[in-house]
């Protein structure tokens, strides 16, 4: 019994340190105080570009990321290795750093600045940044979970596939995704996830005008100098958003498993 409860106060702390800001979101407003901050004039304008921003930022992500997992999973040798790690480092670059490299790789005075700036399109301060930078941090979560979900794909099946002459087009989309399809939705839900927090690089790429690159994120940032009920309510919302959505997914998953049966 001493020994059960040694082992389990470490993680009760844990688990306390984690709990407790969520409830003291939650618990240290009224739900009017609640309802004047989401009548902040900030609200529905962030609450609206996030959608959308989000929304074209993980479609971007699954079109482009599905092939690009499909293909890491494949790959053998250093360079593939490599490509896969450098593929992942948004993971854990600083999101200041991420805008600094989105504004030196895409500002007017970056690597492709001047070819932009020769066809009309600026990026910078706008919503195609927004866009941008959304991909740029949450792609990489994609990555990670399609090229894991890809190679617990049973090696054996591929094989029977390309025999039975599948091309790689239909081996991908008829065979290797429908197997791999709990990890992509993973992958796929961790990305929006990923899009919707996303702040820092944001911020340094995007800037922060209402209507045009305020996202819900930075929109909490602008609240909280002069409105801490409006940016505890919106903070509130993006809890609610994550909570559902990591329901969701683990509902799809489970739904999937009964699907497709035993693990391949």
């Amino acid at each position: 019994m001493r020994e059960r409860l040694t082992l389990a106060l470490p993680g009760a702390l844990l688990a306390a340190f984690l709990v407790l800001p969520l409830l003291a979101l939650a618990g240290t407003a009224t739900p009017d105080e609640l309802l004047r901050g989401l009548g902040h004039p900030l609200v529905a304008p962030a609450l609206r570009l996030s959608a959308t921003t989000t929304a074209v930022s993980t479609t971007i992500v699954v079109l482009l990321g599905v092939p690009l997992a499909w293909w890491l999973s494949r790959a053998r040798g250093r360079w593939a290795s490599l490509a896969e790690t450098v593929l992942q480092l948004p993971i854990v670059v600083p999101p200041a750093v991420a805008g600094v490299a989105l504004l030196l790789a895409f500002g007017r005075r970056g690597v492709a600045g001047p070819a932009l700036e020769a066809l009309g399109v600026v990026i910078p301060f706008s919503t195609t940044a927004v866009v941008l930078a959304e991909v740029f941090v949450a792609a990489p979560f994609f990555l990670q979970a399609g090229v894991s979900a890809f190679r617990r794909i049973d090696d054996r099946l591929i094989l029977v596939a390309r025999s039975l002459g599948a091309s790689p087009s239909t081996l991908l989309v008829r065979v290797a995704m429908p197997l791999a399809a709990p990890g992509l939705v993973a992958g796929a839900a961790m990305s929006w996830a990923r899009a919707l927090g996303e702040f820092g690089a944001t911020l340094m790429f995007a800037g922060n005008m209402e209507g045009v690159t305020q996202t819900l994120p930075l929109a909490i940032y602008t609240a909280l100098e002069s409105d801490l009920r409006a940016a505890q309510a919106i903070s509130l919302v993006l809890v609610v958003m994550a909570f559902a959505l990591l329901a969701l997914v683990r509902v799809a998953l489970h739904r999937f498993e009964r699907a497709l049966g035993p693990s391949v």
